[in-house]
């Protein structure tokens, strides 16, 4: 909480200093927010998603029984993996689907990506050129309980994170960058991702499970290996940033209203979360 709280005053003061309006915010990515439905809809950004690093996808009507498990469930409008939880056989897909009964939020099953390490990059677009980005960081994400396939988050005790942007030459993450682009013009984005090793990551040899655009944390500043003082200095220049970002967002005659509409969605979010955490011990994950 103090972090996020961090981050939106540094982030407001530069904007200040810059003459940018911090409320423009939420139009950084206002692109692809999906008007009719009021969110940033994970099928319209599986769409995006190259064939060869996208997950199978659907809506669930309650009826399809995946051909396989272990599969994930997610609200078609949640961001960094709000209200997920993971069903390993036909038994557990079906109390979720009880639980949710009278929830009128559409759901998602999503296969299970098979690489063996899960990575969260994090990136912000050059405020010159949109060829480039501003920030590129990589921070692995790892769990403690010896499952496989956990939902990972900053509320589960057995989840850490660790910055390994540094394991990176300027070239590989100039090739990460590469197959990330090509999904979409995203000013500020933190894409999901599993793969086997850092070599397949950079390579393109990956699946992307999850693309938040709303309010994407960088998880570098929760890294165990990040320290305080390298931490604020992160917030920092994250923060400036995102302000230089802002100020050159292209005027608009007319913006979507993404806060007010998402902020429904997110409150509904932490509810699903906390509910299905106590469900499904020690693997869920809450918004950032």
């Amino acid at each position: 909480m103090i972090t996020r709280s961090l981050l939106v005053l540094t982030y407001i003061w530069h904007c200040v200093h810059i003459a940018a309006k911090p409320w423009k915010f939420f139009q950084l990515n206002s692109g692809y927010f999906n008007k009719a439905k009021g969110i940033f809809s994970k099928l319209d950004m599986d769409q995006r998603i190259p064939a060869r690093w996208r997950l199978a996808q659907y809506r669930d009507n309650g009826q399809v029984m995946p051909e396989s498990f272990p599969v994930f469930l997610k609200p078609e409008w949640g961001q960094n993996s709000a209200g997920v939880v993971r069903a390993d056989n036909p038994e557990q897909l079906q109390e979720n689907r009880a639980s949710r009964v009278g929830d009128d939020q559409p759901y998602l099953i999503q296969e299970s990506a098979q690489g063996s390490r899960e990575f969260e990059v994090y990136l912000i677009l050059s405020d010159e050129n949109k060829d480039r980005f501003a920030t590129l960081s990589i921070t692995e994400v790892m769990n403690s309980s010896g499952d496989d396939l956990p939902v990972n988050g900053i509320y589960n005790k057995q989840t850490c994170y660790k910055d390994i942007s540094g394991s990176f030459s300027s070239e590989q993450l100039q090739q990460v960058w590469s197959h990330l682009k090509q999904v979409g013009e995203f000013r500020t984005a933190r894409f999901g991702i599993r793969a086997n090793s850092l070599n397949d990551l950079v390579c393109g040899d990956f699946k992307v499970f999850e693309i938040n655009l709303f309010l994407p944390m960088p998880l570098v500043l929760v890294s165990s290996n990040v320290s305080k003082f390298e931490k604020l200095g992160l917030v920092y220049r994250l923060t400036k940033q995102l302000a230089a970002v802002t100020k050159n967002l292209p005027e608009q005659r007319k913006t979507n209203s993404i806060f007010f509409r998402k902020l429904y969605g997110r409150k509904n979010a932490h509810t699903s979360n906390r509910t299905s955490y106590n469900k499904v011990e020690g693997t869920e994950e809450v918004a950032l």
